[in-house]
Parts: structure tokens; sequence; C-alpha cells
């Protein structure tokens, strides 16, 4: 910034002392604001698009005119600090931003809709924070979908690096959002035009006021430097890059104007009177925002009332330049001063934050993954990583001096567990092709006994195909539905046919329930009227005719219950009629009644037990003939001796049925 004492000398006095308004202040290296101290910090799975376009420096040079009186300006942190935020502003096109909206409770077809009325209808410069706030919400909604999708893909057996999920609400959003960023670029585009042009206008002018210096003409040169004046103002935005070169420019030779507009003094301490008083105005107006609490809010205002300062108040009188100055400097200074205790004090938390971010990274390289030996192991392990991932981006930023060290150390951290991570999917994905190899030597066997007619074997093999499908591992996605429907289809076809055959078979089984309910009726009255009567033939016949009519259904196997039941009675009442023998009819319906069934599993047990029931027997004949032994001394009328002894026939009696039974089921070929 060319200070207000940086004149050519007056004419004809060429040792005019020449003051600066900026000498006072230290020589300090320009703060950096708390933007461009930080860097920020991109996500793993995402890159930030910039919302403004980088904008190229103005080809064109603006020359500043120096004179050889022109002493040299002393460097101000605060003063240059403001200059660099003016002249960033400088480029800045103002524009109404559209109202905020909370756009978190839509749903994401609502989110586009809402996207494509901004884009289509509303100035492209004012929508930036509205489409942010929809991106934002449409992010978080579609990472909700994104994941549950990728969790389904996993439980089915998908390798994490095949997953692939696309939306058409998703391709619209993209496309509505591709057409804001082609428009948003076309006006920016279109404004480092303007920028360019406006630049070239004010270049005419410094060369329009050097002109008028060059051929002074007393009676109409302050009317045209005026019109000079009022045009400079009224130009739009310049290139940042130029805007400090192009106002000292013009402002060296506003001051050598004044110094010729001596022609008419009472004009010109007119003009400095009402420039002071305006200077006043925003001395007082800087020195009030030093006082105020918010220091981003008083730098923003305060660039406003240096912009002012400098394009719209003139030069004040050269006696009253250093004091207003001093006064000017002093309370930016202070603003200055205080913002800079601000950052410091930030720096302190970002500093912290380092720390933090240090202890996360550690827990991400402490995670161990060694013993994941499952897919629920390292979905685990997943898990957890992102909930430190998330826990380091919600930390927030570091200094720019050791970011990029601790983003390379969290890359790093995170590319370990995910080189393991991956070497493991490719082993689950050589897993899978396996299985799907197995998968299809089923479906083979199934589509080649789907049209048998030896339906035993056959039902027996198939079970056993179903139940070695079940024990096969997840298959490649994309061949699980195929796979799945051949082999559900070749099964259903053969048991489709199986059951049809058994429903005709079930009408035989209702007819044979019916005329069994015949014969127990029958049985039941013959009972009822006089079961003494009945002899073991009789209950022989009952029974040869129960057999021979062959299997009830399923669901009415209590009638023989019912009919044993029956015998039971018979034989509980009839002493004539020999138990034994009666125990081994009964044995016998209910092992035929097995293998009418094909029930080979009870046939086994029934065998194991007998089995077990002989060696009982054995074992307590046995253990009571040694009890006799210990007690040879006693009379054979002992009472203990009769019970002992009767015992022991009691289960030779039984030793004998047990064998008798194990006989019958040895004979039985199955």
């Amino acid at each position: 910034m060319l200070d207000e004492n940086t004149k050519v000398p007056e004419e004809n006095n060429p040792s005019t002392p020449q003051n600066s308004e900026e000498n006072t202040l230290e020589t300090v290296q320009q703060e950096k604001t708390i933007q461009e101290e930080v860097a920020p910090e991109e996500s793993v799975e995402q890159k930030i698009v910039k919302e403004e376009p980088v904008q190229e420096p103005i080809k064109e040079e603006v020359i500043i005119e120096k004179q050889s009186s022109e002493p040299v300006k002393t460097p101000n942190k605060a003063i240059d600090e403001i200059d660099d935020e003016i002249a960033a502003s400088s480029e800045k096109i103002e524009h109404e931003n559209l109202e905020d909206k909370d756009y978190s409770n839509l749903s994401l077809e609502e989110l586009v809709a809402e996207l494509t009325i901004l884009v289509k209808e509303s100035p492209v410069q004012s929508i930036q924070n509205n489409v942010n706030n929809i991106k934002n919400a449409f992010n978080i909604k579609f990472g909700e979908i994104l994941k549950k999708e990728k969790a389904k893909f996993l439980e089915e057996g998908g390798n994490i690096v095949d997953f692939q999920y696309s939306d058409p609400i998703k391709t619209s959003y993209n496309s509505i959002l591709y057409d804001y960023k082609v428009k948003r670029n076309e006006f920016y585009a279109g404004q480092e035009n303007m920028l360019k042009k406006n630049l070239e206008a004010k270049l005419a002018l410094i060369e329009d006021l050097k002109h008028l210096i060059d051929n002074a003409d007393g009676s109409t040169m302050y009317k045209i430097f005026k019109d000079i004046q009022t045009k400079w103002r009224e130009i739009g935005p310049i290139p940042r890059a130029k805007y400090n070169d192009a106002w000292r420019t013009y402002h060296h030779h506003v001051e050598r104007f004044y110094d010729l507009l001596h022609l008419n003094n009472d004009l010109r301490d007119l003009d400095f009177k009402h420039n002071l008083e305006e200077k006043l105005k925003l001395v007082q107006k800087a020195e009030e925002l030093a006082e105020i609490e918010d220091v981003n809010e008083a730098f923003k205002e305060l660039q406003v009332v240096h912009k002012l300062w400098k394009e719209e108040v003139g030069p004040v009188a050269r006696n009253d330049r250093e004091e207003v100055w001093n006064r000017f400097s002093e309370a930016t200074k202070k603003i200055h001063d205080k913002r800079h205790e601000f950052f410091k004090d930030v720096r302190s938390k970002y500093d912290e934050n380092v720390e933090a971010k240090n202890e996360i990274i550690a827990l991400i390289e402490a995670i161990d993954t060694s013993k994941n030996n499952s897919r629920a192991d390292w979905q685990k392990s997943i898990d957890e990583i992102d909930l430190l991932r998330n826990k380091f981006f919600s930390i927030g930023q570091t200094p720019r001096n050791v970011s990029d060290k601790i983003w390379t150390k969290f890359k790093a951290a995170t590319k370990k567990f995910n080189v393991s991570k991956n070497k493991f999917f490719k082993e689950v994905k050589k897993d899978h092709l396996d299985n799907l190899n197995a998968k299809k030597e089923l479906i083979e066997k199934a589509i080649a006994l789907k049209d048998s007619e030896d339906w035993d074997s056959t039902t027996e093999i198939m079970k056993k195909i179903q139940a070695d499908w079940k024990k096969i591992g997840h298959v490649p996605r994309k061949y699980s539905d195929k796979l799945w429907k051949e082999f559900k289809d070749a099964c259903n076809h053969f048991f489709d046919r199986l059951h049809k055959r058994q429903d005709a078979g079930n009408k035989e089984q209702l007819e044979v329930f019916n005329e069994k309910k015949d014969i127990l009726k029958n049985l039941k009255e013959d009972v009822e009227d006089d079961g003494k009567d009945l002899t073991l033939d009789d209950i022989k016949e009952y029974v040869n005719d129960w057999r021979n009519l062959g299997r009830v259904p399923f669901e009415m196997r209590h009638i023989e219950v019912k009919f044993n039941k029956l015998i039971d009675k018979v034989v509980e009442t009839n002493d004539d009629i020999d138990k034994e023998e009666v125990e081994m009819i009964k044995f016998k319906i209910l092992v035929n009644g097995y293998l009418e069934q094909k029930n080979y599993r009870k046939l086994d047990s029934e065998q194991l037990f007998v089995r077990k029931k002989v060696d009982e027997s054995v074992k307590e004949i046995q253990q009571l003939e040694n009890n006799l032994g210990f007690i040879s001394n006693i009379k054979e009328d002992n009472p203990l001796v009769i019970n002992v002894r009767n015992n022991i026939n009691e289960y030779k009696d039984k030793l004998e049925i047990w064998k008798a039974k194990l006989d019958y089921l040895r004979q039985l070929e199955y």
C-alpha cells in the first residue's frame, strides 16, 4: 500500500521533506490467516472438489512510475495483511446467497428434485452453500444404503474387492451435479474475463490522469479529475494480483494532481477538509473495532474500512496526514495483534489435535489381525478400523507443518491393515471357486437322478445330496442364484414325483385304517363279551389279520397302540394264554411295522436294545448265583434262598424271551 506522503516533490521546491505514515511501525513478517496455516485433510475415499476455480493472473503489467525523491517504504505487518485481504476480495463479485435450508429430512428423490430446481432456476454464484448442504445430506443417506448393500453382499459370500452397487437415483444426482459444475465453471470463466476488462479500464483511467497532469488546464482540470475519480470507483473488481499495484499507481498520480492544484487553493482546501472529516470517521470506526471481542468479525470489518480509506477518500492536508495516519495504523495494529493472539491459541489446540491423531494411528497399528481366520473375524476388525478412522477425521485440523507427516502415517497404518485384509479375501475367493466346483458336481448328480424310478434308494441319495449342499460354503455372488435355482429345480422335480406317488399310496393306507378299525371293533366286542374264552389261536388270528392289512397313514398310528393295549388286556385276564408267546407276537408286530415303513434306523436301535437286555439278564443271573454261593450253608427251604432262586428263574425266563427276539431280528434281511 502506498502511504499518503509518497508524492512527487512540489514544483520549484525540491527540498520539501517527505513524511511517511507507515515509518513508525515495526517490520515483521505477515501473519497468515488460519485458513492458510492449517492444511485441509482429504478423506481416504473422497477427494475435495474445489468450489472456485483458480484464477490465473492477467498478464498485463501495471507499471508504477517511481520518482527519484520518493522515500523507501517501511513494511508494516498489520497494514500488509489488510492490503492482501483487500486484494483478495477485490476480484470477488458481490452477490446474495440463497437462504440456507435444512435438507437432512428429505429422501434421496426429494434431494435430487431440490438440486435440480436450484441448478436450473437460481444464479449459480448464489447456490453454493445450498448445493453443499444437499451434497452432505445425499452422501449420508446414500452412504447408509451403500453400507447395508455391502453388508448384504458380504453375508451372501461376496468378496469386498468385487463389490459394486448402482442406483438410478445416484445416476440422476451425478448428472445434475455435473450440470452445476459446468455452469459454475462457465460463470467463473466469465468473471475472469470481466476482471481483465475492468483492469484494462482502470489502466486507461491512469493514462487519462497522467495526460491531465501533463497537459494541465486550470479552468477544466478539476472537473475532469473528478470525472476520473468517479469512473475509477464505478469500475468493478479487478484481478487480485494486480490490485495493489494498480491502486498505488493511481494514488501516486492523484497526489501528483493535488500538488498541481495550488492554482486553486480554495478548491483544494475544501477537498482536504472533506477528506479529513471522512478519514476521521474511518479512524473512529477502526478504534471501535479494536475494542470488540470477536476478532474475526473485527478483522473482516477492518478490511471494509481500509478499502474505503484507499478507494473512496482522497488525500488530506500535509500537516494532518501523519497524525490521522498514525491513529488509523495504531487501531489496525491493535486488531492485528489481538487476532495474532487468537490464532496462537487456536494453533495450540491444533497441537493437541496432533497428539490425539497420533494416538488414533497407534491404535490402528496395534490392531492384531494374525488370528483372523473367518469372515466374521475380519468384519469385526473392519468395523474397528472404521470406528478409528471416523474418530481420526472428527478430531479436527492440525498445523500445516506436520499435517502431511500425520497423513502419511495414517495412510501407512491403514494400508498395512488393507494389505492383510485383501490377502485374506483373495484366499476366500479361491475357496469360493472350490465351493463353486463342488456345488456344480452336486447339481449334476441331482439332475441325473431327478427322473429315477428307484424311489427308496434315490430318496436317500437325494437327501444326502441336499445335506452335502448345506455343508458347502459360499460361492461367488454372481453364480449363487443361478446355481441354487438349478439345484432346487432338480431336487423339487424328484420330490414332486415322489409326493404324487405317496399321495396315491396314502389313499390305500386310509382304506387299511378303516379295515383295522373294524378289526379293533370286533376284538373289543369279543373282549367285552367274554375275554376269558379267547384262546391263543384267536389272538394269533387277530394279529395275523391285523398285520396282513399293512400300514396306516403316519398321523393315524394311534390305532396300533389301541390294538396292542387290547391284546395286553386279553392276556392279563386269561391265565390259559402263554404270556411269553404273546410277547413275541407283539414284538413281531412292532418289528414288522418298522420293516413295512422301511425305518431301518428303528430296527437297528431295537436290535441294540435287545442285545443290551440279553447282557443285563445274563449279568443279573450270574450275580444272583454268586449270592447263593455265599449262603450255601443255609437250608433250601429258607425264605431268602427261595427268593433268590425265584429271581434267578424269572431272569432266565426273560433271557429266553430276549434271546428269541434277538434271533428273530437276526433272521431279518434289510
